[in-house]
């Protein structure tokens, strides 16, 4: 079993920038992709972006244009969100996802679940 826990998220102001980060506890050897899904209200969970755990290799959802960036520490088994530039239709639930085989696009494909965090982006 894995426990994924993200940190608090926050409110900001539209053109600001946020930082989270998810730490993932137990059997964390399994895991293969490690990423960050957003939901807003009466929307799907939809990928904001990916990370091979191995390779480190990022894949993009397309949501935020090149605005978020995924990192991770995998000594101290963290991963990171940078968003920079929000905009209010950034807000929403972020989730950090964790999958035990490839780097799925799909949430239905992620083994793993943090309790989310809430982003809210002012104008």
């Amino acid at each position: 079993q894995v426990q994924l826990a993200e940190s608090e998220g926050g409110s900001v102001q539209a053109g600001g920038s946020l930082r989270l980060s998810c730490v993932a506890s137990g059997q964390t050897s399994s895991l293969h992709c490690m990423a960050w899904f957003r939901q807003a209200p009466g929307l799907e969970r939809e990928l904001v972006v990916s990370v091979y755990r191995r390779s480190g290799i990022t894949t993009d959802g397309g949501l935020g244009e090149g605005r978020f960036t995924i990192s991770q520490d995998n000594a101290k088994n963290t991963v990171y969100l940078q968003m920079n530039h929000l905009k209010p239709e950034d807000t929403a639930m972020y989730y950090c996802a964790a999958a035990l085989e490839g780097c799925p696009w799909y949430a239905q494909d992620f083994a793993y679940w943090g309790r989310g965090t809430q982003v809210t982006v002012s104008a």
